[in-house]
């Protein structure tokens, strides 16, 4: 399915790729909660069967028998300004759930429970102890950001509901509610990481391109075979998957041709633009193409600026085609790259010392990259730069 809505290019905060978690559910009968986090699409098999019943890469609970309605509670992986959600009831055609709501709440560490391990849950539904402890977090009243709103069976074309959320403040946990029973495939909770600046000295070295620091991909010219916000994901790459990789160009040369450098000698380029979470100086800086073995760029460059919230919205609207040009200046030049490799630049490699908001990763002709990390002292802007 085409994706059209603008939030839906933003982070997950909720997959268990950056560290998502199911701290409880009322039932886990046919499958459980934690699928609905997981990071790669829904899958059916026909003649997978479990003990339980007919076994589904979703969240199913049972045919509800007593007064109620199921919901679980899930910790974000990286807590941050939620922009819209998108639930999913793939192949949930005559058993998924007819209702859905979703509230939200912002917790301390000291705010939760000790809950029990949630082990293998399957053909399981909550104990009375798991219930005693969830009910301190009075997840019932928590805000609501989806209130209770109709579903569509898991067939292709109406299986995605998309909600987008107004709210902008700063959320850590979810209560995902479905009336009465049944199934969901996957849930993508659609946002911007959002950290408290205020406990960073300014002598430490941050990433500010990490999602978990607030840094976000806002267009790409191509991700079709991986999103370019997989660039500023947790920790190194698991496999090709998780990373970003166009297709390969079609105005290819079809004999290809090096300079005295050994750089590839083509006109096209793929180019992906990311807002820093917080401003700074780029002191250092890591482009890595693990997993990319036969599909790596040649070579790629940075290019960095700054931008004010309403020149962002401009460039976005018009999908960074704007005239006149932005005043892009090169962070780091044209730079040979190798197949499955972490490579990293220090000072000497990088030409702009300013203080940036933005920066544009360009690759040469295609290819994947699995991460980039931009290292930084987080700095302030002038003040008549100030967002």
């Amino acid at each position: 399915m085409q994706v059209s809505l603008d939030f839906a290019q933003l982070n997950d905060l909720a997959s268990e790729a950056v560290g998502g978690k199911v701290l409880f559910a009322t039932d886990d009968w046919f499958a459980v909660a934690e699928n609905l986090l997981k990071r790669q699409d829904p899958e059916f098999k026909a003649d997978l069967f479990t003990e339980f019943g007919k076994r589904m890469d979703g969240w199913e609970t049972r045919r509800k028998r007593i007064p109620g309605h199921d919901w679980c509670i899930i910790q974000l992986g990286v807590p941050g300004i939620i922009h819209g959600f998108d639930v999913d009831t793939r192949f949930f055609t005559g058993n998924y759930a007819p209702h859905v709501s979703i509230q939200a709440a912002s917790l301390k560490q000291e705010d939760l429970p000790e809950m029990p391990s949630r082990g293998e849950r399957m053909g399981t539904a909550a104990s009375d102890q798991e219930f005693g402890l969830i009910t301190k977090l009075h997840s019932d009243t928590w805000e609501i950001l989806v209130p209770m709103t109709e579903l569509k069976p898991g067939y292709l074309e109406s299986s995605h509901s998309y909600f987008a959320v107004q709210s902008k403040q700063r959320w850590t946990h979810i209560r995902l509610n479905i009336y009465p029973d049944g199934g969901i495939a996957r849930l993508k909770v659609y946002g911007i990481g959002q950290r408290d600046w205020s406990t960073v000295g300014a002598n430490d070295l941050e990433d500010l391109l990490a999602m978990a620091n607030g840094g976000v991909c806002l267009g790409f010219s191509d991700a079709h075979f991986g999103h370019p916000r997989n660039l500023i994901g947790l920790g190194r790459a698991n496999n090709m998957g998780d990373g970003w990789e166009t297709a390969r160009r079609l105005d290819r040369p079809p004999v290809l041709k090096v300079d005295d450098n050994g750089i590839l000698q083509v006109s096209g380029s793929e180019w992906a633009i990311f807002r820093l979470g917080h401003p700074g100086v780029i002191t250092h800086i890591e482009i890595d193409t693990n997993h990319f073995k036969g599909n790596y760029p040649d070579s790629c460059k940075i290019d960095a600026c700054v931008l004010t919230p309403e020149e962002e919205n401009k460039a976005v609207k018009q999908k960074w085609n704007i005239k006149p040009d932005l005043k892009w200046k090169l962070l780091l030049p044209v730079t040979k790259l190798k197949p499955h490799k972490r490579h990293f630049f220090e000072s000497n490699s990088i030409k702009l010392q300013e203080v940036i908001t933005h920066v544009r990763f360009t690759i040469v002709p295609d290819g994947g990259v699995s991460r980039l990390r931009l290292w930084s002292f987080p700095r302030l802007l002038p003040s008549k730069q100030q967002h």
